[in-house]
């Protein structure tokens, strides 16, 4: 029996070429000139061509003989339910896929989604400690003295005895603990209720609500969770007066996982020393936002995940699942609705 994989996102052809070989009985329906034009390394979005009413017609055939989409339809995801009318597996690309399927609702007992949870851990631990290090070894005032030509000793500061509160203990999460905790910081945990209890280099573990009590220890907050309901506006005024004034915030996570304008508030008056942050709650970041302007804040485009080689390494994912598929075994990183990831 043929199995047919469509590809829907840019990809590579050494990577089409792998999901191919993965079994005989695997057909791929790979037509790059129907799909995004993709802007840079691992860009799944990409700019849409305008396709002739031929292409469109082809990319509906395609469609609707697939049984299997590797990643979402990017030109029209709300329709895939009846597009793809013999769709039972969709494999996403990015770990966080809450607002897709929340935008997008799937049958989810039809239809299961499948997220890449892993493949961006290690690139978003480098960039949380680059944020860290960015304001505890004082960036920006070493920027501004280099400009000005100015030579001025200066006493540092060093990670190794400091806490930091790492919220949400997924793969992203549990690789910045272990990081931190290699490099001397005492990690707690923060989780949502019933999730993990321990994990490797986190000493103790707190409920996403229960944070308030351990915000006037720590020196960095970093943000690792999904956005669910739970979490959604989890830092917000209270949240932000209750830390030192030399924490740090950094947020991998989701821009509404922060009220913006109390973070605004709370970095113009010293309550906060600095946010490092990939995501906001608007992207693009408004050219009028006052984070922009702030100078104890370092702006990332959403792009700290994405690093060249990741497409090869979500094709390791899907491999591996569509060997399991096609033997009827458990698939990884399975999205539960319930949990929002």
């Amino acid at each position: 029996m043929t199995v047919r994989v469509l590809i829907c996102s840019p990809l590579e052809r050494e990577h089409v070429d792998r999901i191919a070989a993965v079994d005989p009985s695997v057909e791929v329906l790979y037509e790059p000139e129907l799909l995004p034009v993709p802007r840079y390394d691992g860009d799944h979005g990409g700019v849409l061509p305008e396709l002739s009413a031929g292409q469109q017609a082809r990319w509906r055939e395609l469609a609707a003989s697939a049984d299997i989409a590797f990643d979402f339809d990017r030109r029209d995801p709300a329709a895939m339910p009846g597009n793809f009318p013999r769709l039972r597996w969709i494999q996403g690309t990015s770990a966080g896929l809450g607002r897709f399927t929340d935008r997008f609702p799937f049958d989810l007992d039809r239809v299961v989604v499948t997220t890449a949870a892993g493949v961006h851990a290690r690139p978003l631990t480098e960039f949380t400690l680059m944020g860290l290090l960015y304001f505890v070894k004082d960036v920006p005032g070493l920027r501004r003295w280099q400009a000005a030509h100015e030579w001025t000793r200066y006493t540092t500061s060093t990670l190794h005895g400091k806490r930091a509160l790492v919220v949400g203990l997924g793969s992203v999460g549990k690789q910045v603990a272990v990081t931190l905790s290699a490099l001397g910081m005492d990690v707690v945990g923060a989780v949502r209720p019933g999730g993990t209890s321990t994990a490797p280099g986190v000493s103790s573990v707190v409920e996403f609500g229960a944070i308030g009590a351990v915000l006037p220890s720590v020196d960095a907050v970093v943000l690792a969770c999904p956005l669910t309901e739970q979490t959604r506006g989890l830092l917000g005024a209270a949240e932000f007066a209750a830390l030192r004034p030399e924490a740090v915030l950094v947020n991998v996570a989701r821009g509404e996982v922060v009220d913006e304008d109390a973070l605004v508030a709370a970095l113009r008056a010293g309550q906060v020393r600095g946010a490092a942050l990939d995501v906001t709650a608007v992207e693009p970041l408004p050219v009028d936002s006052p984070l922009w302007d702030l100078p104890n804040v370092l702006i990332s485009p959403h792009s700290a995940s994405t690093v060249a080689g990741e497409n090869g390494l979500i094709t390791d994912i899907f491999c591996d699942n569509l060997r399991r598929w096609l033997a009827g075994t458990p698939l990884r990183n399975v999205y539960r609705a319930e949990l929002g990831y």
